[in-house]
C-alpha cells in the first residue's frame, strides 16, 4: 500500500509544479546566502589565522560554500523540470533520470542536515585551536626582530584591543612568559640580571602586560607593570581595581565571536534545509503524479502521487534485499573471475 497517497487532476498538478518552481529559485537565492555565509566565515577565520593552530576550523565554512554551490545547481536543474512537467513532450525527457535524480536530492539532504548540526558541535575544536594558537602567539610576542615573526606583536595587540581581552584565559598568562625582547633589556641593571637568575630557564618575566590590555573606561592611568604590587602604587589594590585592565581572556571572546556567528550559520542552513526538503517531497509527489496518469493524451484525467509506494517496512525490506542480490552479483563476479585466472595460472 502506497504511503501518504494523494489524487491529483490536472489543475492541481500543475499548481504543484508552478509553486515548485517557485520554490526551487527561492533555494537558488538561499544557496547564494549559505554560500557568502560560509566565505564570510572563511574570511573572518583567515584573519586571525596566526593565532590558531591548525585549519580544521576552515572545515564548516568550506562545507557552507560546497552545499551554497551545490543548492544553487541542484535547485536550478529542479526548476526545469517542473517548468517542463507543464508540457508532456518535454517532460518525457527528464522521466527516466527523475528517481536517480530525486535519490541525489535525499543525499544532499542529508549532507545539508549534517553541515548544520557541525556549525553547532564544531565549537569544541575551535576552542582547542584558539587555546593552542594564542598561547603560541604570545610566546613569539617578544620576536620582533625575527624573519617569520615579526608581525606577532601587532596581531596581538590589535586582537587584544578589538576584542577587549587579555591574554589566553585572562592577564596572568602574561606573567608566565618573556613578552619583553631582550633587545629592550638592561643586562647591566641588577635588577634585570637578579630576575633572570631567579628564574630556572633563564627568562625575564615581570608581573605586567602588554599596553593592549588597558582598559579605557578605568578611571585612573593604566597600570600594566607591577600588577600585583600594591605598595608600588598610591591607592591601589589590585585585586579591587579589576577595570585596570581586560578581565576576560582572548579565547573565550574569540571563541563568543566565533561560536555566535556558527550558530547563527547553522540556524540559517537549517531553515534551508527545511525548504530543501519540502522541495524533494514535492518533486516526489509530481512524479508519482505525472506518472500515474493513465492517458498521456488525456491530461485532464485524475493521478495519485504519494511518497513511498509501499510502506517504511515493506520498502527497507526491499532496500535490504537489493542490497544482498549487489553483494551476492559481486561475489559471482569475483569467483569467476578466480576461475578463469587459474587455467592461465596452471
Amino acid at each position: 500500500m502506497a504511503l501518504m497517497k494523494v489524487k491529483f487532476d490536472q489543475k492541481k498538478r500543475v499548481k504543484l509544479a508552478q509553486g515548485l518552481w517557485l520554490m526551487n529559485w527561492f533555494s537558488v537565492l538561499a544557496g547564494i546566502v549559505i554560500g557568502s555565509l560560509g566565505l564570510f566565515l572563511k574570511i573572518e577565520l583567515r584573519k586571525r589565522s596566526d593565532v590558531m593552530n591548525n585549519s580544521e576550523s576552515h572545515f564548516v565554512p568550506n562545507s557552507l560554500i560546497g552545499m551554497g554551490v551545490l543548492s544553487c545547481v541542484f535547485n536550478s536543474l529542479a526548476g526545469k523540470i517542473c517548468y517542463d512537467a507543464l508540457d508532456p513532450a518535454k517532460y518525457a525527457k527528464w522521466k527516466p533520470w527523475l528517481k536517480l535524480y530525486l535519490a541525489i536530492c535525499i543525499l544532499f539532504n542529508v549532507g545539508l542536515f549534517l553541515v548544520a548540526l557541525c556549525c553547532f558541535l564544531l565549537r569544541g575544536s575551535l576552542e582547542s585551536t584558539l587555546a593552542h594558537g594564542l598561547k603560541n602567539g604570545m610566546k613569539y610576542y617578544r620576536d620582533t626582530d625575527t624573519p617569520g615573526r615579526c608581525f606577532m606583536k601587532k596581531t596581538v595587540d590589535l586582537l587584544q584591543i578589538e576584542f577587549k581581552c587579555c591574554g589566553n584565559n585572562g592577564f596572568r598568562d602574561w606573567f608566565e612568559i618573556q613578552w619583553i625582547s631582550n633587545r629592550y633589556l638592561d643586562f647591566s641593571s641588577k635588577e634585570v640580571k637578579d630576575r633572570i637568575k631567579s628564574n630556572v630557564d633563564g627568562r625575564y618575566l615581570v608581573d605586567g602586560v602588554p599596553f593592549s590590555c588597558c582598559n579605557p573606561s578605568s578611571p585612573r592611568p593604566c597600570i600594566q607593570y607591577q600588577i600585583t604590587n600594591n605598595s608600588a602604587h598610591y591607592s591601589y589594590d589590585h585585586q579591587t581595581e579589576e577595570l585596570n585592565l581586560w578581565v576576560r581572556g582572548c579565547r573565550v571572546a574569540l571563541l563568543s565571536y566565533y561560536g555566535s556567528l556558527m550558530n547563527s550559520m547553522g540556524a540559517v542552513t537549517l531553515l534551508v534545509w527545511l525548504l530543501e526538503v519540502a522541495i524533494t517531497v514535492g518533486l516526489r509527489y509530481l512524479h508519482t503524479a505525472l506518472d500515474g496518469v493513465p492517458n498521456p493524451e488525456e491530461p485532464e484525467c485524475e493521478s495519485e502521487g504519494w511518497l513511498l509506494e509501499k510502506s517504511v517496512p515493506e520498502t527497507w525490506k526491499a532496500f535490504l534485499e537489493n542490497l544482498k542480490k549487489l553483494g551476492k552479483g559481486n561475489q559471482v563476479d569475483a569467483e569467476a573471475a578466480d576461475a578463469g585466472q587459474a587455467p592461465e595460472a596452471g
